[in-house]
C-alpha cells in the first residue's frame, strides 16, 4: 500500500498504520509506504510493517515505489531515491519490469551447510530444505524469529529449495508475523546464500508464491556480495480513499 506524502498530508500513528494494513478491518497489506520529497534525491521511501512499526528496507516495496513514482510523473525510466538503509538506484525496463539496486552485502555468516545468515537491507535467516510445499512456514518461521538468538531485533526467515534452474522460496516476515507471498530482501538473501562461497557473477531466478523474480550479483570475496539487483514486475492494482 502506497501513499503520496510529498505534501506531508499524512501523519499516521502506529495504530492507524496497523489498522490500514488489517485484511479484515482495513485495506489489507503487508506494509505501508510513503513517498516523500528529499532535497538530494528523486524521492524518499518511508516503510512501515503491517504491525505499524517503521521497518528496515523492503525490496519489493522499493520496486513498487519506483513504479508509483513513474505513475506520478516524478521520474521516467531512472530513479535515485533514499531509504532507511541508504541510497538506491533503479531502472524501469521492458514490460514495466523494475530493476532495483540493493545495498552491498557484508559479513555473510554460513553457520552450517544448510543455514546462512545475512543482511540485504533487512536481516535474513536462510534455511535450505529438501521440500517446502508441505512445510509449516508459520510455525517454524515463528519459532526461529522468536528464538533467543534473534528475539531482540527479530529476523526474517526463508525456507529454500534448490530446483534445477531456479530457487523456490517461502518467507516468514517479522513485523507481518506471518508468511508473505514474496519478500524482495528475502529472495535476494536466498539467492546470495545459494552460491555458498563461490566467486563470480551470478543471475539467479527465484520463484515465490507471489511470482518470479531474478537476482543479479557479484561475489569477489567468500563473505560479501556487491552490484546486487532485484528484478521483477510491479503491478498497479487499484487506488482509492479511506478515512482513518
Amino acid at each position: 500500500m502506497i501513499a503520496d506524502n510529498r505534501q506531508k498530508t499524512f501523519s499516521l500513528t502506529q495504530k492507524q498504520v496497523a489498522q490500514l494494513c488489517d485484511r479484515r478491518f482495513g485495506i489489507g497489506a503487508d506494509g505501508l509506504m510513503l513517498l516523500e520529497n528529499h532535497p538530494e534525491y528523486d524521492f524518499k521511501m518511508v516503510y512501515y510493517n503491517a504491525d505499524g512499526h517503521e521497518s528496515s528496507m523492503c525490496g519489493n516495496g522499493g520496486r513498487c515505489l519506483v513504479a508509483f513514482a513513474k505513475r506520478l510523473g516524478i521520474i521516467k525510466e531512472q530513479a535515485n531515491f533514499i531509504a532507511i538503509d541508504g541510497a538506491h538506484r533503479a531502472t524501469i525496463v521492458r514490460n514495466e519490469q523494475v530493476e532495483l539496486g540493493m545495498r552491498d552485502v557484508e559479513n555473510i555468516l554460513i553457520t552450517d551447510e544448510n543455514i546462512v545468515v545475512l543482511n540485504t537491507g533487512s536481516p535474513h535467516y536462510v534455511s535450505f530444505e529438501s521440500d517446502v510445499k508441505t512445510l509449516d512456514v508459520y510455525e517454524k518461521g515463528k519459532s526461529i524469529r522468536n528464538s533467543e538468538s534473534y528475539f531482540k531485533e527479530g529476523i526474517n526467515v526463508n525456507f529454500v529449495v534448490k530446483k534445477s534452474d531456479h530457487l523456490f522460496v517461502r518467507t516468514y516476515e517479522r513485523g507481518v508475523e506471518d508468511e508473505t507471498l514474496s519478500c524482495g530482501t528475502g529472495v535476494t538473501a536466498s539467492a546470495i546464500a545459494s552460491v555458498g562461497q563461490r566467486l563470480g557473477r551470478f543471475k539467479i531466478k527465484v520463484e515465490t508464491l507471489g511470482g518470479m523474480l531474478e537476482i543479479h550479483f557479484e561475489k569477489t570475496t567468500k563473505n560479501s556480495a556487491k552490484n546486487v539487483l532485484l528484478c521483477g514486475p510491479a503491478t498497479f492494482v487499484f487506488d482509492g480513499e479511506i478515512k482513518c
